[in-house]
């Protein structure tokens, strides 16, 4: 039986989770979101994967963040909040939002500390929206913050509908609103989705058995096993990285992305973008159903000089 009780939800007190990563575990992610997929001497993304050059560390993909928060839920995804009961199967990853405040270290030791950063009664469902900040250890230093927005089907109607309960603890006009042009994009890129690729990316902490199992993945109304819609935003990614910052992680400032629909490995994803000052606003489709699939944004550190 689904239920919320907000003053308890917003009452709690996260522990606070410290964890440690390396190198292997930053080139895992990678080739889980595809790096080298296609050719295994790219020279934009092989520094993702091996020493290039000399290079003393690889470096991490921005999105290589978006798995701390997994350190504090129960190994599928999903933080457990006390006040808030709901049923798992109708959980839905709506959004993801990053905020990159350093370059991200190959190798590190970090805290995570994790709020309730928005809680609304949409009278249907419930959404809730989970902060996680991520410190350096050693130096206090913070490194980037993570916020999803996670939709509970059938877990609305807990206020009053004249009045409907509405919590948040940041600024409306931090995520920009994203309007996709109808002109030609500046760049296109596509990318296959390997057969196995859910199976990679789930090494990298997402053991949620609707990406593995199935017998799972059918009761969820799906013909076989998706992608982790996390991965899907690591593959947009890269494309941004590769088409705009010319290889390098160190050009994104923050990134948003919107989950629009499944996505089956095996299929193709093109991602589609156009770049907006400092912004390049993306649509990923699938090309074989020709369907959207996320949409969203990458805000730069500067505006590219060239394509």
């Amino acid at each position: 039986m689904a239920s919320i009780d907000p003053e308890v939800a917003l009452a709690y007190k996260f522990p606070e989770v410290s964890f440690a990563y390396d190198e292997r575990d930053v080139a895992l992610y990678a080739l889980g979101v595809g790096a080298c997929g296609t050719d295994a001497v790219d020279d934009k993304e092989l520094h993702f994967v091996h020493h290039i050059d000399g290079q003393r560390h690889i470096k991490a993909l921005p999105t290589f963040v978006s798995l701390f928060p997994l350190k504090n839920s129960n190994g599928r995804g999903i933080v457990n909040v006390p006040g808030i009961h709901f049923d798992e199967s109708l959980l839905l990853h709506g959004q993801q939002y990053i905020e990159i405040y350093k370059p991200i270290p190959s190798c590190a030791t970090v805290v995570n500390k994790v709020k309730v950063a928005g809680l609304h009664d949409k009278g249907k469902a419930t959404i809730l929206e989970i902060e996680t900040t991520t410190h350096l250890k050693d130096s206090g230093e913070v490194l980037c913050m993570n916020r999803s927005t996670i939709f509970l089907r059938g877990a609305g109607g807990f206020s009053d509908s004249s009045r409907p309960y509405s919590y948040t603890t940041y600024p409306a006009n931090q995520i920009s609103r994203i309007s996709i042009p109808d002109s030609a994009p500046s760049a296109v890129y596509e990318d296959l989705i390997q057969q196995s690729q859910a199976l990679l990316y789930r090494l990298s902490g997402d053991y949620n058995p609707l990406h593995s199992d199935p017998m799972i993945a059918q009761v969820a109304g799906f013909t076989r096993p998706i992608l982790h819609g996390l991965c899907t935003l690591g593959f947009a990614a890269r494309a941004v990285i590769k088409s705009f910052g010319n290889g390098d992680p160190a050009a994104v400032q923050n990134i948003f992305g919107r989950f629009l629909l499944h996505v089956y490995p095996g299929e193709t994803l093109v991602t589609e973008m156009w770049l907006d000052g400092q912004r390049v606003l993306y649509q990923t489709k699938v090309k074989e159903r020709n369907r959207a699939v996320l949409s969203g944004y990458v805000l730069l550190k500067h505006r590219p000089s060239s394509l």
